[in-house]
């Protein structure tokens, strides 16, 4: 059974129908031909009370396995992910953000400034990525192989860690 995966994406102008949003679609594409499934994606204002509803309701009611966040991580006013994030995550997974950061860095200095975290809240792992549709795709790619024994841990499909 393929992993469920719900998506939101956090910008103010797409949400307004300013901007496209080319990141989201990206990741779709991305984490589907990884073998996950993409049960809901979301375009949403960068407004954090927004956020912690969508992540709230996905994690408690949808039941998904994992919630890519794309936008709000750098250093603008309205940049809210991860606030947001980290007031509805019951348990912080600080690897993951640092493994994405130390990926970003090795392409661009600029990574320094992402702010995202990761999460669990229930058995689903939530993901801060960068807004724009490179910088998200190489932060998935950076903790995409270790996604899926991440998800059996969580959800009790597998109980060790450990392998021969």
């Amino acid at each position: 059974m393929a992993y469920k995966v719900n998506i939101i994406t956090l910008s103010d102008k797409g949400a307004q129908g300013l901007r496209e949003d080319t990141s989201g679609p990206a990741l779709k594409e991305a984490i589907e031909k990884a073998g996950f499934k993409v049960t809901d994606m979301r375009l949403l204002s960068d407004d954090p009370d927004g956020l912690k509803a969508a992540l709230i309701e996905i994690c408690d009611n949808k039941k998904a396995d994992l919630v890519l966040t794309t936008g709000g991580t750098g250093l603008s006013v309205r940049d809210n992910t991860p606030e947001a994030t980290m007031a509805v995550i019951e348990r912080n997974v600080p690897g993951m953000a640092e493994a994405i950061r130390i990926k970003s860095l090795s392409i661009t200095p600029k990574a320094m400034l992402s702010r995202g975290v990761c999460g669990i809240r229930g058995t689903t792992l939530i993901i801060n990525l960068p807004g724009s549709r490179k910088g998200a795709l190489e932060s998935l790619d950076a903790v995409l192989p270790a996604l899926p024994h991440a998800i059996d841990i969580l959800t009790g499909s597998v109980s060790e860690c450990g392998g021969k």
